[in-house]
Order: structure tokens, then sequence, then C-alpha cells
């Protein structure tokens, strides 16, 4: 049995069931530019109005300062919605009050309605709980399903859940069960690989891991500070040199916990960070004085390629390198699409996220491919950390 309730354990039909959902997508010249968190939250609605649920659906939109306009969820997100989920969504010019209450009230079984903004009111953000009882009382039942912002307690994350039946919808149920899978109660040997530029933002996360994990894979800028630390001369590499102590600080963690720390042992290297610059692979012992190291090389892709084959769950935060500029993909490219293949014969569960990441993987033509892929950022990032997440405590047995 999960730890966490679910649709599975409630009765949706002929009640009103207050959706959390995350419906603060990318915009472009008023248009949504990417509707991922639209698709994965359409599987929760769908199944509750056809069992006979009246959806209302709660989410914020941007850091608006009060009501402005410009953040309301009607002219851009209502009509994406309407077009993912193939069916007509009622709107509420407010989320509680008069206008929410009477739009809650006009709604018929399996009918779907969409409430304005939540940070529109001061008093979402401030977990207010006046605020969240009057959320409350539009509906019998609640479902978050905004993973994604579980990690804050806000009145439509966590106050909600103290008045109602609370559960998790099918995309927060599916994060819940991937991130179980890949962190707290694993097959082994358990993999991570954790990219990115610096390790000063990723202390908690770097500490948690090692304790859980048997090989920690490092690559990015934060790589080039542990290299550092153990006497490499990085050149003019991306690295946080007053960091040395922390990383030594780690590295004896992981040794006391029995995990491997895995650094590149060579690196392709360039005297400028621009796309196509010249460049070329050298061992970490021979970087340049005034090149950077911009991508794992080959000999490290290869033996990151074979570790992958045998262990059994991979967890991945980061890139390997400075995907964004050809040449300096073709690391995090190799590895990622190895894993894929992996992933695809069954042979690894890979769990993947954090913004860098997923923009990484569909660089790479394998978001697809991965067991699964959070779109969750932040909240991903906590629950990394080894951090409780208010939404989600929230939903426990």
């Amino acid at each position: 049995m999960s730890a966490f309730k679910t649709l599975d354990d409630v009765d949706v039909r002929g009640k009103t069931v207050l959706v959390r959902g995350d419906l603060n997508v990318p915009v472009e010249d008023g248009h949504v530019s990417d509707t991922t968190r639209l698709d994965r939250l359409a599987p929760t609605i769908a199944e509750i109005a056809e069992k006979g649920g009246r959806v209302v659906l709660l989410s914020h939109f941007g850091r608006p300062k009060g009501v402005t306009p410009e953040f309301s969820l009607k002219p851009i997100v209502l009509p994406a919605l309407e077009e993912v989920l193939e069916r007509p969504v009622a709107f509420a010019e407010d989320c509680v009050g008069p206008k929410a209450e009477a739009a809650v009230k006009a709604l018929k079984d399996s009918q779907i309605l969409l409430l304005e903004n939540v940070r529109f009111h001061p008093e979402e953000e401030k977990n207010d709980p006046a605020f969240a009882k009057a959320l409350a009382a539009l509906g019998d039942l609640y479902v978050n399903d905004a993973f994604s912002a579980a990690h804050r307690a806000h009145a439509s994350t966590e106050g909600i859940a103290r008045h109602l039946p609370a559960v998790a919808g099918r995309l927060m149920q599916a994060e819940l069960d991937a991130l179980t899978a890949a962190l707290e109660a694993p097959k082994r040997p358990v993999l991570a690989i954790v990219g990115g530029a610096k390790i000063s933002t990723k202390l908690d996360l770097l500490g948690n891991l090692v304790a859980k994990v048997d090989q920690l894979v490092l690559g990015g800028g934060m790589a080039n500070t542990f290299l550092a630390a153990r006497g490499v001369n990085v050149g003019k590499s991306l690295c946080e040199h007053d960091m040395a102590d922390a990383a030594r600080t780690i590295a004896q963690k992981a040794e006391a916990a029995g995990c491997e720390i895995v650094l590149p042992v060579d690196g392709v290297v360039a005297r400028a960070f621009e796309a196509g610059a010249p460049n070329e692979a050298v061992d970490v012992s021979a970087i340049p004085a005034d090149a950077m190291m911009l991508d794992v090389g080959p000999k490290t892709a290869a033996q990151l390629k074979d570790r992958l084959a045998k262990v059994a769950t991979v967890v991945w935060n980061g890139p390997l390198g400075a995907f964004e500029k050809q040449p300096f993909d073709a690391g995090t490219v190799a590895v990622a699409r190895a894993a894929a293949d992996l992933t695809q014969a069954g042979r690894i569960l890979t769990v993947a996220g954090g913004g860098d990441t997923v923009s990484a993987l569909g660089h790479a033509g394998v978001e697809d491919r991965f067991s699964y892929v959070s779109t969750a950022g932040g909240a991903f990032l906590e629950w990394l950390e080894g951090k409780d997440l208010p939404g989600v405590a929230a939903l426990k047995r």
C-alpha cells in the first residue's frame, strides 16, 4: 500500500472535487508555448469528470502583486486547457467569495470549472488559515496534483488539506511513486548523476545523496571544484575554489557511507565559451592554464556508459557539460542516450528532474525514454535534498 492517499481511496461521484494543479505555464506572444504541465494534469481531470465528479481547478500563475490582469488565467491558460482536455471549461472571476461560490453552485456532475489565480490574494502565499478555509468551503474533496508546488506551504497546497479529505492526483502519484522507487526503496546499485555550475547551490543535495546512493557521478562546473580540491589544475574552468573544503567534507562523508564519487578522467577544453569554438579532448591532469573544460571527454563518457550497464537505478540532476553550445553537448547526449537505451531494454530505472536536466534530456531526444522525468524543478530538488515537502506531507495516510 502506498504511503499516500490517492484517487483510488475516494468516491468522487456527485462530489465537488477541488483539484490543485500547476497551470503556471510558459507564455510567448500571448499563447502557451509549452503545454507539458497541462498534458500531465489532464488524466486526473478526465478521470474525475468521467466518474461523475465536479472538477474545480485551483492554480497560481506567475507572481502577481494583487489582482493583475496580465496574470489572469482566463485569456491565455483557459483556451489552452480546453484544447488539451477537449472539453469546455467554465471560469470564475475569483477563487473565493460570491463569484467563486456562484460558479461552483452552477456546476453539474462531470463539468469542469477553473477558478481565477489564487495568488491574486496575498493570503495564498501566507498560508492564511481563513483563506484556506474559504477555499475548502467550495468543495467536498481535495486532490493535489501539483507536485511542482508541493515544496511551498501555501493555502492551496497545504492549508486546504487541513479542512477536507485530501488525496494525490495521478500526476502527483506518479511523481511520488517514481521518487520513492529511486531513493526511498531503490533497487541497488544506485547511481546518481549530478551536474551544474556550482556545488554551493547543491550542498544539501550532495550531502543527502552520498548517504543514499552507491555511486555519485559529478559533472559540469561542480566536478571542476572537486578536481581542484584534489589538487588538479583546472585552468580557467568554471570552479568554486573557495568551496574546496566543502568538497573535501562531502568526499569524506561519501567514503564513510560507502559511496564512490566519480569524477571526469578527461574533458573537452576550449579557450572561448562559444558554440563551435576550437576544442580538444585532454586528460584532466593536462588542462592548459589558458583553457576551460566545457564537457566531459570521450573516455569519461565511455566509462559512464559502462557504469550505467552495471547498476539498477539512476537518478539524474544536471547536465555533464555546457550542453547548450555544441560541441560541448556531446558528453551529456551520449550518456543520456545510453541511459535511455538501458531503460527501454528494462535493465535500469531512470528518474530525472530539474530545469536544466529536462532541457538537456530534451536536447538529447530522450525525455520520453526515461522511466520518469519530473518537471517539478524546486520541489524535485528539495526531495533530493531529503526535505519534507509540506504539500506531500499533507497527503500521508
